[in-house]
């Protein structure tokens, strides 16, 4: 079901910053946000259920999202801002001047919110009715766009965010939305406020340079990319599928075995995260019909950095910290049946964590963009997100979200990972195929926790 058939746009404005007398601020780049310039923006899709409200009360709850916006803006007063090549300098800043403010569309659907939102349980949905939810990024450079529609009869709102990654990570996106949700719905304990300072991150090794080298521009300039470049399949479909406590516990134990029985020591202890990310990626290459059984293939997932740095910055930084870690295997080993795969992928994944947060990981990262590039080049699954950053607790005052799905990565390719829906213990993992490569996806995921003792499937 295509959601752009009846989409109707009410209104397309601006919300300022609600303090008046916030100065222009120039946040020069560092060399972990200029890496981002030429990667599309970031774009999630909050649908919220909405019991017994009507079309009049929806648009209040509406109003009431753009006046909280207002005060978490004079906060978070960057993402008001636009990016811009620094007068009289060769170096990017995110600029902020009085007036600045950030585009807000009204729109309405016909689509049902129950019918978005049943990607939760596995059931997957057309990204071709989601994409239309979430706005684009207006021209000019500006790094957040946001989007409130409401859904069929009132009985859902979708909340669209745009955000660009050169902006700030995750962490930092996901701050803000915590924030602005505290601000609407009157929390008495508000998040602590960001730490807006770009000096905490010290270059010496000249990596800002390096990184501008690496990528193509245009008169000088790197391009600024808005949009996701890719075209996607008519049929294209995003799931997710949830990991609860009780399977990552069993990836746990089997890894444990796996390694007593091959007397392998595992290079690092395995997380829920870890357990998560090898079970996926071994799925994944089950799932990928590869004609080159023995190609290398990559899982590329990212490492926060802010409590790692010498002086770390505070957990609060507002901005970009992080860095792509990259695991590397063989495809027939990763697709292996049994426990094979799994192990695998732990083992790879494992190792190359431990490299990235050792003690000489900083040596490398002057090639990280080069390394990047080719592992994406290759075939690679790459992670974005993660269960940290709370996603199903943004709560505006009319309840936590029944779905969140990260449209950008359906887009793209990419994997994302959250924490589990409805207050459950575990992730959530989603997944994008054409329609068949989702049924065989299934059938892959079904399998694989047989391999390790589960014998009834754990989506919601």
């Amino acid at each position: 079901m295509g959601a752009d058939s009846n989409l109707r746009v009410l209104d397309a404005g601006v919300v300022r910053p609600s303090d008046i007398n916030l100065p222009a601020h120039s946040l020069p780049f560092t060399f972990f946000d200029v890496r981002w310039l030429r990667r599309p923006p970031v774009q999630r899709l909050f649908l919220y259920r909405l019991e017994h409200h009507h079309h009049h009360t929806v648009q209040q709850l509406i109003l009431g999202l753009k006046a909280s916006l207002s005060k978490a803006l004079t906060l978070f007063y960057p993402l008001a801002g636009h990016v811009r090549f620094a007068p009289n300098t060769n170096r990017y800043e995110l600029f902020y001047q009085p007036g600045d403010g950030v585009a807000f569309t009204v729109a309405e659907c016909d689509t049902d919110v129950n019918d978005l939102a049943r990607s939760s349980d596995g059931e997957p949905v057309q990204v071709a009715s989601l994409a239309p939810l979430v706005p684009t990024l207006p021209n000019g450079r500006a790094v957040l766009a946001l989007q409130a529609t409401e859904l069929l009869g009132g009985r859902g709102l979708a909340l669209g965010v745009t955000v660009h990654h050169s902006a700030g990570d995750g962490a930092s996106s996901t701050h803000f939305l915590h924030t602005w949700a505290a601000v609407c719905n009157g929390a008495v304990e508000m998040p602590p406020p960001p730490v807006i300072d770009r000096t905490l991150i010290a270059d010496p090794m000249g990596l800002y340079d390096i990184y501008c080298k690496e990528m193509p521009t245009d008169d000088g300039e790197v391009e600024f990319v808005t949009s996701s470049v890719s075209s996607l399949p008519d049929d294209q479909l995003v799931a997710t599928f949830t990991l609860r406590q009780e399977l990552l516990s069993g990836i746990k134990d089997t890894l444990a075995r796996e390694a007593a029985r091959l007397h392998a020591a595992p290079p690092h202890r395995c997380s829920s995260m870890l357990a998560a990310y090898s079970f996926i990626w071994s799925c994944y290459c089950r799932a990928k019909q590869e004609q080159n059984q023995t190609k290398t293939t990559y899982f590329l997932f990212a490492v926060d950095h802010r409590a790692r740095l010498k002086p770390p910055v505070p957990a609060t930084y507002f901005g970009n910290c992080i860095n792509p870690a990259i695991a590397a295997a063989r495809h027939d080993e990763l697709a292996a049946a049994g426990t094979g795969g799994l192990f695998t992928a732990f083992m790879a994944i494992a190792s190359t964590l431990e490299e990235e947060v050792g003690e000489r990981s900083q040596e490398r990262w002057d090639g990280c963009i080069e390394r990047a590039r080719g592992a994406m080049k290759a075939g690679a699954m790459f992670v974005v997100g993660s269960p940290r950053f709370r996603v199903y607790d943004i709560n505006f005052g009319f309840g936590r979200p029944g779905k969140v799905v990260a449209v950008s990565a359906a887009k793209t390719g990419t994997m994302p990972m959250a924490d589990a829906p409805n207050g459950v213990a575990g992730v959530e993992v989603g997944v994008s195929f054409p329609a068949g490569g989702m049924e065989h996806f299934r059938h892959c995921f079904d399998d694989a926790m047989h391999a390790i003792g589960m014998q009834e499937h754990v989506y919601l």
